[in-house]
């Protein structure tokens, strides 16, 4: 296992049970404990846990893993989600995308789109999110808009009022957001505040807003609100969801895609 899926295991399981002893980490992932040591001191200064004699726990309240360390959760789905709601968005719109794992996918899905090969442009891409940017920006026949702002290392998103003042400038025909929470009563909602800010903005700038999430996203509750649900327009998400939760939904007038 390289350094990095090791990483990757070690911050899922702290995340999931908020405690990890050096001991029962090793045993979980098959190698030694001093090894273990290693990684949780240098996850430590890497402020991601809190070292605690013996073990890690979870670092701050409220918990994010970095970008790099999520794309391998519930991948099969995010690709599935993808692939659906890039099928959503018409050639020569002007389409908005937020950052993540899920929202990457939709880029990639656009990418590979056999219709979306040539035009002048074939689709305009908003985005505030660096990694999206870098993987369209050789395509010519997309327009690429990146927003201004400070690099949040956590998402890669741009944040702050530098991307206030170009999203406050454009029009867009479609917002496609990724979210770490969506409920009924509560809204979409992210981590992180000035993430949840820019997201608003590219749902007022929107015609229709687009949610991709994947079942584990659902009936939660997050920090930051983006949205109200009746902001959003359609949820595309995987077969794994609580029929309960998208029939809560679709009461509150969404279009609910599964995949």
């Amino acid at each position: 296992m390289s350094r990095d899926a090791r990483w990757k295991a070690l911050l899922d399981l702290l995340v999931e049970r908020g405690r990890l002893d050096v001991e029962e980490a090793a045993a979980e992932l098959e190698v030694s404990a001093a090894t273990i040591r290693r990684d949780f001191d240098q996850l430590a200064a890497q402020q991601m846990l809190v070292r605690t004699r013996g073990g890690a726990v979870v670092h701050g309240v409220s918990y994010e893993l970095p970008l790099r360390y999520k794309t391998a959760r519930n991948a099969s789905e995010k690709q599935r989600i993808a692939a659906a709601v890039a099928d959503l968005l018409a050639p020569g719109e002007a389409v908005g995308l937020t950052g993540g794992t899920t929202t990457t996918e939709v880029a990639r899905a656009l990418a590979v789109r056999g219709d979306l090969t040539s035009g002048t442009p074939a689709l305009t891409v908003v985005t505030n999110a660096l990694n999206i940017a870098n993987e369209l920006a050789v395509r010519p026949q997309f327009k690429i808009v990146l927003t201004g702002g400070v690099a949040r290392p956590q998402s890669y998103e741009l944040i702050g009022p530098l991307a206030d003042g170009v999203l406050s400038q454009i029009t867009l025909d479609v917002a496609v957001l990724g979210v770490v929470a969506l409920d009924v009563t509560h809204g979409a909602a992210a981590h992180d505040e000035a993430e949840a800010a820019i997201n608003r903005l590219l749902c007022e700038r929107a015609e229709r807003v687009v949610v991709a999430a994947d079942s584990s996203k659902l009936g939660r509750r997050a920090f930051a609100r983006i949205c109200a649900v009746d902001t959003v327009d359609t949820l595309v998400t995987d077969t794994a969801a609580d029929p309960e939760l998208l029939r809560g939904f679709e009461e509150a007038g969404l279009r609910v895609l599964t995949v």
